[in-house]
């Protein structure tokens, strides 16, 4: 049949809805077309009324029934006001198909239906259960909801509405199934079922409950949800899984800890009846044990209340783990023992994670200002590891670093200090278990390494770390303060310049120079003010030297730059072969061992030759061969240097040497004597053998030499020996 109005035949006026019209219009003088008037346009509303009838008696409902809606422009004057007319009636009629239709909900009337915007069909589905007027997924385009003015609920606001609604954990875990993928900002109000029957608005601080998560958190006041609700997209949308480690650093757990010297205080959000210390201190200690915490991942658990040795509270942090390294070390009664029995039920692990003292505790702080009256411990409830405050005695460290720095008017800063505390604890007889301690790593560099401080000017100085600072300080080793004892059995150079200390067992020579004990001659020249305390102790007539330590230490001390040196007032000397304190200004290097006979009463610096005018130079002495000036002896007879002689001793020895019968210089009777130009005056084979190999730079070959000039025969021999210098 064609789309056209009948009344009750066939017009020519046009008809759009889908549904066939057959009514007495009053036909225009054509009568090809309804005439307009009172009668047609009460036929209108009827044929309107009838439409709306059929839709509201249209079975099954479908989303069909959505087709069947006219839009609002009509083929022609007629159609559009049938249009009107149904689009006026069908909004107050039943014919939409609910999302999750029931027995007692069939259809729904477009006033009062809703379509949600953003959600797909399952989610829709879900909703549709707790809130019935919604439509099916898929129609929020549709014209003709706009024609019937259908509302248009967002997502975020349907969430919303869900406030208050109470549902089986079982059906929230369904609704979050079909919310993978949503926009989390649209979901940031969504309800989340807790374990202990609350509802939670907002899944953002929610824990995720875990197989192994104790069922008694939510008496800490933690929002856990129920197992049956947990979901992965609650993860997305900011929950929690219920780990070990989040549940220990969420801010009820961290509140509880806080106040768990006053259990009263503690938070009692749902009501249950918070935990007694007794039982707050097992939660936290599981906790601990199962994130795998070390000591000072998590500061503030040094507040927990744990029972002492006499069954009282008090601060985790201010208990020693009986049995433990540090236990072992501490004066008895400088600090309260950690409850025995507790410590055997925990054992060290999550009792020194919770800041129970098992060994030395490190105190690590950046950019702290070198103000004495500043560096006062912080007021908290635990230690904090950045608190250099907390250190033993820091304001005396830091006014003797300020000593030794220059002068500024703004403090410097110390760019990183490592130290360690509560030294002050440790028990007189105990420290050579401490010293074994603290020479472990981490505590091991808190020692050994220097401090970085940042000038105003913006350089930098290194000074000595508070740890090694302190315990320099204190009679630790040996009974004695370590700085200027010496290792007993190292270098021999510096026996009798420093008194010796049994270090027995105690191998480690970097933490004993930290301590300030001489390991050898040659470290303490690397140290800042090593050559001024050397030079200071040789210039003490109280501590024995002998000649060889004497030329041992000179030779390494010409090695220095003499810009590091400050030039001492008396030095130590050999004068007639006996070692003495001299005036500086009256010592002279020995560089001339053919003049050694004209030196009676001279005072001698012995050194390796090839460092003699280094020395001379870094003491602002005079040397020997300066000091004595005599003329060449006369007269004599030259000789050739024999070829084994040349063969031994190499291209710089002379080509010849002069023989005297006797070799008178300055009144004295010499072996041998070599001028200013080079040249060997000798009176005997030795003076020869000597003047020779000094000559050539090899004054330990004299002997040698000696021999070959004896008896040549012996060329062969000796050269074979050289093959094992």
């Amino acid at each position: 049949t064609a789309p056209v109005v009948h009344a009750p035949t066939p017009t020519d006026e046009p008809l759009g809805i889908p549904a066939l019209l057959i009514a007495s219009f009053p036909l225009d003088t054509s009568r090809r077309h309804p005439a307009p008037g009172p009668l047609t346009d009460f036929l209108t509303a009827r044929a309107a009324e009838a439409y709306a009838e059929l839709l509201a008696d249209w079975r099954p409902v479908t989303t069909g029934a959505v087709d069947l809606v006219p839009g609002p422009l009509g083929k022609g004057v007629l159609d559009g006001a049938i249009r009107a007319a149904i689009l006026e009636l069908l909004p107050r009629v039943a014919f939409l198909l609910p999302a999750a239709p029931s027995e007692e909900l069939t259809a729904l009337r477009p006033f009062e239906a809703e379509v949600v915007e953003g959600a797909g069909a399952d989610t829709v589905r879900v909703l549709a259960e707790v809130l019935p007027t919604l439509l099916p997924a898929g129609l929020e385009r549709r014209a003709e909801l706009r024609a019937l003015g259908v509302a248009r609920l967002p997502l975020g606001d349907a969430i919303d509405r869900l406030a208050g609604v109470e549902r089986t954990p079982e059906w929230w875990g369904r609704l979050y199934e079909t919310l993978a993928g949503v926009d989390p900002d649209r979901l940031t109000g969504l309800p989340v079922p807790l374990a202990g029957g609350r509802t939670a608005t907002g899944p953002r601080h929610v824990l995720l409950p875990l197989a192994d998560t104790p069922a008694d958190l939510g008496r800490l006041g933690l929002k856990v949800a129920h197992p049956d609700a947990a979901h992965p997209v609650l993860e997305k949308l900011g929950a929690l899984p219920a780990t070990p480690r989040a549940v220990l650093t969420t801010p009820q757990v961290r509140a509880a800890v806080a106040a768990s010297l006053d259990a009263e205080d503690v938070w009692d959000e749902d009501g249950t009846g918070t935990p007694g210390a007794e039982e707050l201190a097992d939660i936290v200690l599981a906790l601990v044990r199962d994130a795998g915490l070390e000591p000072g991942d998590e500061p503030w658990l040094g507040a927990l209340a744990l029972p002492d040795e006499d069954g009282e509270l008090a601060p985790a942090a201010e208990l020693v783990l009986p049995g433990s390294d540090f236990a072992a070390v501490m004066r008895v009664g400088e600090a309260p023992l950690c409850d025995a029995e507790l410590a055997e039920r925990w054992g060290e692990g999550p009792l020194a994670a919770c800041g129970v003292l098992a060994g030395f505790a490190l105190v690590r702080a950046a950019d702290v200002v070198l103000d004495p009256d500043e560096l006062e411990p912080r007021e908290s409830d635990f230690p904090e590891p950045d608190d250099a405050g907390l250190l033993d005695s820091v304001d005396v460290w830091c006014e003797d670093v300020l000593d030794r720095l220059p002068e500024s008017p703004v403090p410097p800063v110390a760019t990183e200090i490592t130290a360690v505390r509560d030294l002050e604890l440790v028990d007189d007889d105990a420290w050579p278990r401490a010293l074994a301690l603290l020479a472990r790593p981490p505590l091991r560099d808190a020692l050994t390494q220097p401090l970085r401080v940042l000038l105003p000017d913006g350089t930098t100085e290194t000074v000595r770390s508070y740890t090694a600072w302190w315990l320099r300080g204190h009679p630790v080793l040996d009974g004695r303060r370590p700085a200027g004892l010496r290792a007993a059995g190292a270098d021999p150079l510096l026996e009798g310049l420093y008194d010796a200390a049994d270090t027995t067992g105690f191998t480690d020579t970097e933490v004993l120079r930290a301590l300030g004990v001489r390991t050898s001659a040659a470290a303490l020249l690397e140290e800042p003010g090593g050559a001024a305390e050397l030079l200071s102790r040789l210039a003490d007539p109280d501590r024995p030297v002998t000649a060889a330590q004497l030329h041992a230490l000179y030779t390494l001390l010409a090695d220095l730059d003499p810009e590091q040196v400050t030039l001492p007032d008396e030095l130590r000397a050999v004068v007639d072969g006996e070692v003495r304190v001299v005036a500086a200004a009256d010592a002279l290097v020995a560089d001339a061992p053919d003049l050694l006979p004209l030196a009676a009463g001279l005072p001698l610096l012995p050194v390796a030759p090839g460092r003699a005018a280094d020395l001379a130079d870094l003491l602002q002495v005079g040397r020997l061969a300066e000091e004595i000036a005599v003329d060449a002896p006369a007269g004599g007879e030259e000789h050739p240097v024999p070829d084994a002689v040349r063969r031994l001793l190499g291209h710089t020895v002379p080509a010849a040497y002069v023989e005297h019968e006797e070799l008178l210089v300055g009144g004295a009777e010499l072996d041998w004597r070599r001028t200013a130009d080079g040249t060997v005056h000798a009176a005997t084979l030795e003076g020869v053998a000597a003047g020779l190999a000094w000559s050539a730079g090899q004054w330990p070959r004299r002997f040698e030499v000696a021999a070959l000039l004896e008896d040549p025969s012996r060329t062969d021999e000796l050269e074979r020996d050289r093959w094992f210098d």
